[in-house]
């Protein structure tokens, strides 16, 4: 037994889809146990394997990697329905998950009837809606914040099960109206659907410590970004759940002193997916650029994303916030085509520079944004396979991003394939 043995963490540093299941799958290969923290089926990452392509959502991306046990833990909202859809398509590509992942019995249920919820209230708030995916993962948060939700234990106990679930039907339908629902035929579908995940269901708390203290390799997989927490995120516009190292120790149920690398996966330009600030987004030519050479399109939704240029305002808060040890940059590859390259490094709002993310975002309306400028390397780095290959100017925008957060950049995205990273060693 090793008590001295410590978790890897992955977060995102902007507001999504920096690529994080990409570094999941690197380091999934050599742990034991990939784990989902929180999120729920909202989340999506795309994996390149073995000249496969995976899009997950609510499986953690250690699944893609045969010899890793995946775990999906007590912060994750559920969708079983999801989760059978999940393991189908990966299963059509060749992928055995036999005995290979395992649902905390703590998870809260995310039901249909919290996806109807969740469009509903998108309705009321129209011109105002934070532009969700309509998953039903506020509403689920919502009914676990209220006491009223149901876990992944509850499913398994008669009548506790059937009672909860129609006075779960009975108060939404108070909430806003008496819409169609088929509650009994609901209730008969879930009953079945939670006998075959049943041989999935352990308690995961006691599992992943008992793991970690056997000197376990475990990888712990944060879902959606730091600028989409609900605490320090851009409320409103945020998702439901705690998305940084705060959410991995209260999502796993692990304490801090187990963990040991925490590894943020920064974009290299900023995208951002519905409603809310966004200081450098380009709505111009470059803007388009980015989104087209990124292929910038969401994983879950289709929707495409907003772009713009790096902004380590967000990167250095987000830093702060969750005390990375080292960075993974992304789809610097994105970049080649650029004639010039910006970097935003403050604010100016109301005639005063502000060099960290204001809690008002009305302040965000007037803020002027100041920009460090790169020039482009205008070549291809697919091919580079070490840090002295890259163009001398894309090497000095990588050492401009690594001094200003004080943070190194240990892992360099370069192109899409599992093999398309740079390596970096401290």
């Amino acid at each position: 037994m090793s008590s001295s043995n410590k978790v890897t963490v992955i977060l995102g540093s902007q507001w999504g889809d920096e690529g994080k299941g990409k570094l999941s799958d690197i380091l999934a290969n050599k742990a034991d146990i990939c784990a989902r923290c929180q999120g729920g089926d909202n989340a999506g990452h795309t994996i390149i394997a073995n000249g496969k392509k995976f899009a997950v959502h609510i499986l953690p991306s250690g699944i893609v990697s045969p010899n890793c046990i995946a775990v999906i833990c007590n912060g994750v909202v559920l969708n079983i329905e999801s989760l059978f859809k999940e393991l189908g398509e990966i299963e059509a590509q060749g992928l055995d998950y036999t005995n290979r992942i395992f649902v905390s019995d703590r998870c809260q249920v995310v039901f249909n009837l919290h996806q109807l919820a969740d469009g509903f209230n998108e309705q009321e708030l129209g011109r105002g809606s934070i532009g969700t995916t309509k998953r039903g993962i506020g509403p689920a948060y919502s009914t676990k914040s209220l006491r009223t939700g149901i876990r992944v234990h509850e499913l398994y106990s008669e009548p506790l099960f059937s009672e909860r679930f129609r006075a779960l039907v009975a108060t939404m339908k108070k909430r806003y109206g008496d819409f169609d629902y088929d509650t009994e035929g609901e209730l008969a579908r879930y009953k079945a659907l939670a006998e075959k995940m049943r041989p999935m269901v352990i308690d995961t708390v006691e599992y992943i410590n008992n793991e970690i203290n056997a000197g376990k390799n475990v990888l712990v997989e944060g879902a959606n970004a730091h600028m989409l927490d609900i605490d320090f995120g851009t409320y409103p516009y945020v998702t439901s759940s705690n998305t940084g190292v705060g959410g991995a120790l209260t999502g796993i149920g692990i304490p801090p002193a187990k963990v040991g690398n925490v590894i943020g996966v920064v974009k290299a330009y900023t995208t951002r997916v519905g409603g809310g600030p966004f200081p450098t987004e380009q709505l111009n030519d470059d803007g388009k650029l980015l989104q087209s050479e990124g292929a910038e399109f969401g994983v879950t939704t289709g929707r495409p994303r907003r772009c713009g240029w790096l902004d380590l305002v967000v990167v250095k808060y987000s830093t702060m916030v969750n005390g990375y040890t080292s960075i993974n940059l992304t789809k610097l590859d994105v970049l080649d085509v650029m004639d010039e390259i910006k970097v935003a490094t403050s604010y100016s709002i109301n005639g005063k520079e502000v060099t960290s993310f204001p809690a008002d975002l009305n302040s965000l309306n007037s803020a002027t944004v100041n920009y460090t400028t790169f020039k482009g390397w205008k070549s291809k780095i697919a091919n580079c396979t070490s840090f002295d290959q890259l163009p001398e100017a894309c090497q000095a925008y990588v050492r401009f991003i690594e001094d200003f957060l004080g943070v190194p950049v240990e892992w360099i995205g370069t192109g899409a394939g599992r093999t398309d990273m740079i390596h970096i060693k401290k």
